[in-house]
């Protein structure tokens, strides 16, 4: 199949994708859509007519959001807590069009776990998503052409999943590891549910919104943020060429929610607003999606081990 080929590049913005479209009567779900990339994602679903529900660890962040459009709602959820995302699932009504699992945690600088002792990068970006998905599958399914969206990141070039020693127990932390193993997982968790629930109709891609000035990094020692170009001698903020706006990281996410361009695709990692050509992973590769990070084999193996958090 040839790869999905859309309109806008780089540079295009969350508003430019969704223009034209109408999601009135679209439901969704945006996690850690308070600040940042989701916050802008859920302008841009909002702002097409979408009911989008900001599910966030800090429900008092998302006011702002919701006096800014009535159709947004905030609900608590703390990935990393099984019982948190259980409660979560359990409380929602109704169908559910699009989950945009978009939250997630980088470069904590010791090793954290939580509190049933599952290493907290791969706790917050994928096994609670993952959990939050299983959870909201039947809401899914009550939804016509229901989509689910993991929001990755070009550190997946860097590391495929360590089924080994996922969460650092027999050897030294690494926090870029760490990440990046959780971010391969993201996509692993697209695939997966590409190839485990077609049959309900569900379709499920996965993106890297860029280089972006965000929450995110607040983990980040200036040495790595000078490292990026993001920072000088100073420790003031730079804005590189290769950064983008939060309007234009959120642009690839928000067409793999809602745009018709992409109907019907699936298990498939998007950047910059295109299908990703497949390369093989490594400390020199800038762009595509690795094949660990689309191996079939990895998506179910992970499945398996992802299952115990659920409960």
């Amino acid at each position: 199949m040839s790869p999905t080929v859309t309109p806008f590049g780089s540079r295009s913005t969350a508003a430019e994708v969704l223009e034209g479209v109408e999601l009135g009567g679209r439901r969704m779900i945006v996690t850690g859509g308070s600040s940042g990339l989701g916050a802008e994602t859920v302008r841009a679903l909002a702002a097409a007519g979408a009911q989008v529900t900001v599910a966030t660890r800090s429900p008092a962040a998302a006011r702002s959001l919701a006096a800014e459009f009535p159709e947004v709602r905030v609900a608590a959820l703390d990935l990393a807590d099984p019982a948190s995302v259980r409660a979560f699932c359990l409380a929602w009504r109704g169908p559910l069009d699009c989950l945009v699992a978009n939250a997630g945690v980088m470069m904590l600088p010791g090793r954290q776990v939580n509190a049933q002792g599952w290493e907290l990068q791969l706790a917050t970006n994928y096994l609670g998503h993952f959990a939050l998905a299983l959870g909201l599958r039947g809401a899914l399914e009550r939804a016509e052409r229901p989509r689910v969206v993991t929001v990755s990141s070009g550190a997946q070039l860097r590391a495929g999943f360590d089924f080994e020693d996922p969460q650092f127990e027999q050897h030294p932390y690494d926090p870029f590891a760490a990440y990046a193993q959780s971010k391969t997982a993201s996509v692993l968790l697209a695939v997966g549910i590409g190839r485990r629930w077609a049959e309900y109709g569900i379709t499920a891609n996965a993106c890297a919104p860029g280089w972006i000035h965000t929450n995110l990094t607040r983990h980040l020692d200036a040495a790595t943020m000078q490292a990026f170009g993001a920072m000088d001698a100073q420790g003031n903020l730079l804005t590189p060429d290769h950064y983008k706006t939060p309007a234009q990281g959120a642009a690839t996410t928000v067409l793999l929610a809602a745009s018709p361009l992409v109907e019907g695709v699936s298990g498939c990692y998007f950047e910059d607003n295109q299908q990703a050509e497949v390369v093989d992973g490594g400390s020199e590769v800038m762009a595509g999606v690795a094949r660990w990070s689309i191996d079939p084999v990895a998506a179910d193996r992970l499945w398996s081990y992802a299952l115990p958090f659920v409960g």
